[in-house]
């Protein structure tokens, strides 16, 4: 049948824009932290799950800009099926800053310590690093503020939190578990620089150590890195599994302790594998991890 009488056909795609995408079940603020009064964009996904009695999972994540839409896919496919996968559903929330750009500068003042200058490693390109030291007042502000606004909000199990940062992000949760490791039952830390300030840890984590003997704590560490990140001058990998070996002699104390090199990831590459794993390892149900 010949088609040169029939009406053209309409373009697959009209001209003008099309709605823009947006994750499911989710919602964004920007506010400003009110004791340090730095600006944060708090990113939020809750499951369409009915909530459990004691109420949902919650993992709060670093860099939400980059990492945020990732994890909650994550999370929700894997909870789909959770008969087989043991993963619960789970309260996302992502703290990341006012930028449509996938990392912010601020990062580098929120995640660190203060640290000498001279003791800083060298700029990749020669540049200065940007502003730095702020971290304790981060974990404030997700301690004091943040929290207690997102339990108010939205139904969560205080007992089944979870932190997962990476590069500097992983630092930053390795810093809160020596500092604060009543804060999360689970701390994920990807790629970690350990090499910004690796005095502060090894100190810090032989005073963590020296605590876990004294008392119970029920916790679990996660660190992994990219097996191209092997060899690099920041000793990222070394660095990292070291680390992983003092921890896991705290596991008579209740800390259990994972370590996890990824096969063909390197620095960047490694983040939605990381999602993955930490999906899995957080929010697995403690029934299923008995088993």
């Amino acid at each position: 049948m010949s088609n040169s009488h029939m009406a053209p056909l309409e373009p697959l795609l009209p001209d003008q824009a099309g709605c823009e995408v947006t994750v499911p079940r989710s919602e964004q603020w920007d506010i400003c932290s009110q004791g340090s009064g730095r600006p944060y964009r708090i990113f939020v996904a809750v499951p369409v799950e009915a909530t459990p009695p004691a109420g949902h999972p919650v993992i709060y994540v670093l860099d939400a800009n980059s990492t945020f839409g990732t994890l909650v896919e994550t999370v929700r496919a894997q909870s789909r099926a959770r008969v087989k996968t043991g993963v619960d559903p789970a309260v996302v929330v992502g703290i990341g800053y006012p930028t449509d750009a996938p990392f912010d500068p601020a990062r580098f003042y929120d995640f660190t310590l203060p640290v000498p200058a001279e003791e800083l490693p060298p700029h990749p390109h020669g540049d200065t690093w940007p502003e730095m030291g702020g971290a304790e007042a981060f974990s404030r502000f997700i301690e004091e503020e943040l929290k207690p606004a997102i339990e108010r909000k939205f139904p969560i199990d205080r007992s089944r939190q979870a932190i997962i940062g990476h590069s500097l992000g992983g630092l930053c949760v390795l810093q809160m578990l020596f500092t604060r490791p009543e804060a999360f039952r689970t701390y994920i830390a990807g790629s970690p620089s350990i090499h910004w300030n690796r005095p502060f840890i090894r100190e810090a984590g032989t005073r963590f150590l020296a605590r876990m003997q004294q008392e119970y704590a029920d916790i679990q560490v996660m660190i992994a890195v990219g097996e191209r990140e092997q060899g690099h001058s920041s000793r990222m990998t070394e660095n990292a599994r070291e680390l992983a070996e003092r921890l896991a002699a705290a596991s008579p104390s209740g800390v259990r302790t994972a370590f996890h090199e990824f096969a063909g990831e390197g620095h960047i590459s490694l983040l939605p594998v990381l999602m993955s794993h930490a999906a899995r390892y957080a929010l697995t149900s403690p029934s299923k991890t008995a088993e």
